[in-house]
């Protein structure tokens, strides 16, 4: 058995991590910390029979549970200090809460393989959004212009979302060629959308959207576009647990979900 802690447990993809890691039998929940839902049963919470009582402190948790795996979906303003905690106590950390920076990931990497341990941090936990960004990637090599439209619901942290990010990141590297400047001239500042490594991108924020993105292809006389829909956060637990069952077979910090694939 795997032992897991999740961290962000009150938050929505923290229930769902816990319901899928409940019902995996190869897993086992020894821990669940939200500082908003403390005090808190986790029956309660996710509705599925469990003696589990929600804490507020990660280090005690760890430090009572002692759990092989943390999971974190909890703020980008939290997210490095409770990995920094994971690993220095000498446990795995699946990351899934976006806002790291380069730097942060470096000093992670570092922090990890000084604990013997392997820390992952995952734009996306969607086997189906994976497979977008390699085949993104791939037709990038033929079809150099490309525009990302990534739409999310109106309470997510951040935008563009991570996914579109690393979208991009790989959509570059792949290219033969460069794309051609934009010249178009922007009547409204921003009209355009945001530039990430030589990738535009537009975000969309409306209660309904959970996590969705098309990337658009552009050639002589053609347009390839490649969509993948999240419908519900379920379809992120496949690769929540895949992480958590594999994450000590690395160490050092894993940048996306592709490599357990």
């Amino acid at each position: 058995m795997i032992s897991v802690v999740v961290c962000g447990a009150g938050g929505k993809m923290g229930q769902e991590v816990m319901r899928a890691v409940l019902q995996d039998e190869t897993l086992q929940l020894v821990g669940a910390v939200d500082i908003s839902r403390a005090g808190e049963r986790v029956s309660d919470i996710i509705n599925v029979s469990c003696d589990l009582v929600v804490q507020s402190d990660l280090a005690t948790v760890i430090s009572d549970a002692r759990p092989d795996v943390v999971v974190d979906f909890t703020t980008p303003q939290a997210v490095y200090q409770n990995a920094c905690t994971v690993l220095k106590a000498g446990a795995f950390s699946v990351i899934g809460t976006t806002g790291l920076g380069a730097e942060e990931r470096e000093a992670l990497d570092a922090l990890a393989r000084q604990n013997g341990v392997a820390v992952l941090v995952a734009p996306n936990f969607s086997l189906g959004a994976v497979l977008m960004m390699q085949a993104a990637a791939q037709i990038a090599r033929y079809l150099p212009e490309t525009e990302i439209i990534e739409l999310h619901h109106n309470h997510k942290y951040d935008a563009p979302s991570g996914t579109a990010k690393l979208t991009a990141e790989k959509i570059n590297q792949a290219r033969r060629q460069a794309p051609e400047p934009d010249r178009t001239r922007e009547s409204i500042p921003g009209a355009r959308g945001a530039e990430w490594e030589d990738v535009r991108i537009h975000s969309v924020r409306l209660p309904g959207y959970v996590a969705h993105q098309e990337i658009l292809f552009g050639g002589s006389g053609e347009i390839l576009t490649i969509r993948h829909d999240s419908l519900t956060r379920t379809s992120f637990m496949p690769g929540v647990l895949l992480a958590c069952k594999h994450i000590q077979e690395k160490r050092g910090l894993v940048y996306g979900l592709e490599h357990f694939l």
